[in-house]
C-alpha cells in the first residue's frame, strides 16, 4: 500500500487576508532534502484540495515538504467579493507563502521553490522574477490569464474586440456595489458533467472532465465574478522570465495541451537555466492528475536546484 503524508492544515496573511493552506510534511523515511520545501499554487477557479494536493504527495514522498493555499477571495481563504481572479493579489499570496514558510524552523530558508498550475503558472512565474527567496520555479500546464484574455485559451482564438462585452460586465459589477445593476457569476462549465454541449471546444471538454467529473468539490464552483476581467486583461505573466536566470525555470506541458503555446512562448523568453518538458500523450487537465511523468521530473528537478 502507497504511503500517504497527512497534511497539517495552517493560516497566514497576504495583505490583511488570512489564507488557508495545508502544509505537507515530509514522508518519513524519504530522501533527506535538508529543509527544502515547494510553494505549490492553484488553477483559476480551483483549489488547494484538487491538483496541487496531488503535485504535494508526489514531492512530499520524495522528502519535499510542500504548501498548498486557497488564493484570496476563493475556497477557505478570506476575501471579498467572493470567486474574484485578481492577478496582482495572487502573486502577492505566493510570496505571502513564501514569507510564511521562511518562518518556520523545519524549513531552510535558502532552500524555496514555487510551482505554478495552469493560470498559477503565470502568477508563479512573475512572483519569481523578483523574489529572489525563490530558488527554483516550475510550472505544469502555465497559462498567462492576461494573454489568455487577449488572445484565448486556445491560441488566437480571441482578440482584443472581443474583450469590450466582458469589460461592460465588470463595469456593471462594479457599479452594483453602490446600487447598479447585478451581474451574474460567470460559470464556466455546467455543474454536471452530462450537460457539458457537444459543441464546447475540445480544449474546454478537457477542462471539464476534470472539475465535473474526476476532481468534483464543494468548494470548487469554477465560477468567477465579472469585474476579474478588467483586472486580468492587461496582465503579462511571462514578459520579463529573463530576470529570473541564473534561478532554474522548468516548465511542463503535454503534446496534446491546448496550452502549450503558453509553455513555448514563455520558455522563449527566459534565460538558461531553462528547460521546457512536453510530456507525450497529455492534454491541458491531464497535467492536473496524470503525474507519471511529471511528478518524477519535478523531483529531479528541484532535488538539483534546492
Amino acid at each position: 500500500m502507497e504511503r500517504t503524508v497527512t497534511p497539517q492544515k495552517v493560516t497566514f496573511f497576504s495583505k490583511n487576508y488570512k489564507l488557508a493552506g495545508l502544509f505537507f510534511q515530509q514522508l518519513a523515511g524519504s530522501p533527506d532534502r535538508s529543509g527544502a520545501a515547494i510553494v505549490i499554487a492553484h488553477q483559476w477557479t480551483s483549489i488547494k484540495e484538487q491538483s496541487p494536493a496531488n503535485y504535494a504527495l508526489v514531492l512530499s514522498q520524495a522528502g519535499f515538504a510542500c504548501l498548498t493555499f486557497d488564493a484570496a477571495y476563493q475556497g477557505e481563504s478570506e476575501g471579498e467579493p467572493r470567486n474574484l481572479e485578481d492577478p496582482g493579489q495572487r502573486v502577492e499570496d505566493i510570496k505571502s507563502a513564501v514569507t510564511y514558510l521562511f518562518g518556520r524552523d523545519d524549513v531552510d530558508s535558502n532552500k524555496i521553490g514555487v510551482i505554478g498550475i495552469c493560470a498559477a503558472g503565470g502568477y508563479a512565474s512573475f512572483a519569481a522574477q523578483v523574489d529572489l527567496r525563490i530558488k527554483a520555479c516550475a510550472t505544469a500546464a502555465a497559462v498567462c490569464v492576461g494573454t489568455m484574455a487577449r488572445r484565448g485559451f486556445d491560441q488566437d482564438t480571441a482578440n482584443l474586440d472581443m474583450l469590450h462585452s466582458p469589460f461592460e460586465a465588470a463595469a456593471k459589477d462594479r457599479n452594483s456595489d453602490v446600487g447598479g445593476e447585478k451581474v451574474a457569476e460567470v460559470h464556466m462549465f455546467p455543474d454536471r458533467i452530462e450537460d457539458v454541449p457537444d459543441d464546447l471546444p475540445e480544449s474546454f471538454k478537457d477542462l471539464a472532465q476534470y472539475y465535473r467529473k474526476r476532481a468534483v468539490h464543494v468548494r470548487a464552483p469554477n465560477t468567477c465574478i465579472p469585474r476579474s476581467w478588467d483586472l486580468m486583461a492587461n496582465f503579462d505573466a511571462f514578459a520579463h522570465n529573463y530576470m529570473f536566470s541564473p534561478r532554474p525555470l522548468m516548465m511542463i506541458t503535454g503534446t496534446k495541451a491546448a496550452t502549450r503555446w503558453f509553455s513555448e512562448d514563455a520558455v522563449a523568453k527566459a534565460k538558461e537555466p531553462k528547460e521546457l518538458v512536453v510530456v507525450e500523450g497529455l492534454t491541458h487537465a491531464d497535467l492536473y492528475d496524470h503525474l507519471d511523468e511529471a511528478g518524477p521530473n519535478l523531483v529531479e528537478f528541484f532535488g538539483n536546484s534546492l
